[in-house]
């Protein structure tokens, strides 16, 4: 029998609570538990003073509830409920600590650019200097780099395609109009001479691993950026480049993980053969949608 998840056996054992407490439950109880019940991940978000006023009984109430299902309060039942939601409410809980101090608009700004200062000296400081190696030649000598990432995840891709084009036979991103299922369809042409690379920083998105799992199957070499060796994706990654990007506002810095990618860009450029002949002749191509100063058409 396979084995439940964290978010299952939390779920259970709170839906296992109420059914046990059912009959004994007053109607304001009843109400609560319903809400529980239908949304468990929005209640395990909540104060006790949101789950109170979400629900239409008083706080007293909500702590009452709590006993009931037989813990020693709503902190308990509340941990209990978010077992299992850990890392997808981990930014929700880093946030609704900051939001708890008063903080100027000013503060709030310097706060998350300190993050990224220290998140970029992190990864400066290690940059695993064979891996950058192996990346930037497999990269330069891939017959295609593909590039993958979806959600926030995708927009960065998109920079980093931006980015290689110009020194890449071919790149491309996957993160297109069509959505993870027109990447699927790309995958299918996969050769060992390509190599995809698999942007994916919690919270993880299972496309991105679907994808890097399929690539593989077909041969592909893939390069994964993400958080940590625990991440889902780095097991598949024959290069992984690990990145610390922690902000206290969002589920991740993409601003870190942008200025990684830039310096990524920079290396490939500075290896790859005739850099600055590709450059000038793209700027020439596109010479005519640039803002001269004093020239008019």
């Amino acid at each position: 029998m396979p084995r439940k998840s964290l978010h299952q056996q939390a779920t259970s054992t709170i839906k296992d609570r109420i059914a046990k407490a059912m009959p004994e439950l007053t109607p304001s109880h009843r109400q609560m538990a319903d809400y529980v019940l239908a949304h468990s991940f929005r209640a395990a978000t909540m104060t006790i003073d949101e789950l109170a006023e979400a629900t239409g009984v008083s706080v007293a109430t909500a702590n009452r509830f709590a006993h009931t299902l037989g813990f020693s309060g709503f902190p308990a039942f509340r941990a209990e409920l978010v077992r299992g939601f850990e890392s997808a409410l981990a930014p929700v809980e880093r946030m609704r600590d900051e939001l708890s101090r008063k903080s100027s608009c000013a503060e709030v700004m310097a706060v998350s650019i300190s993050d990224n200062l220290a998140n970029l000296e992190t990864i400066r400081q290690s940059l695993p200097a064979e891996v950058c190696e192996q990346i930037v030649t497999a990269i330069l000598g891939a017959r295609r780099v593909l590039v993958a990432g979806f959600g926030t995840s995708g927009y960065l891709a998109g920079m980093l395609t931006h980015g290689l084009e110009l020194h890449c036979p071919q790149a491309q991103s996957l993160a297109g109009v069509g959505g993870p299922a027109h990447g699927a369809r790309t995958l299918f042409k996969l050769t060992p001479q390509d190599v995809v690379i698999v942007i994916s920083f919690p919270r993880y998105v299972k496309d991105s691993i679907i994808i890097a799992r399929k690539a593989k199957e077909r041969g592909a070499r893939i390069i994964a950026m993400t958080d940590s060796p625990t991440s889902p994706i780095a097991a598949l990654g024959d290069m992984t480049l690990y990145l610390q990007a922690t902000s206290r506002f969002n589920a991740t810095s993409d601003s870190t993980i942008h200025a990684v990618i830039e310096a990524l860009c920079a290396a490939v450029a500075r290896h790859a053969k005739n850099s600055v002949k590709s450059a000038a002749a793209m700027t020439e191509f596109v010479l005519p949608w640039l803002h001269q100063e004093g020239k008019t058409e």
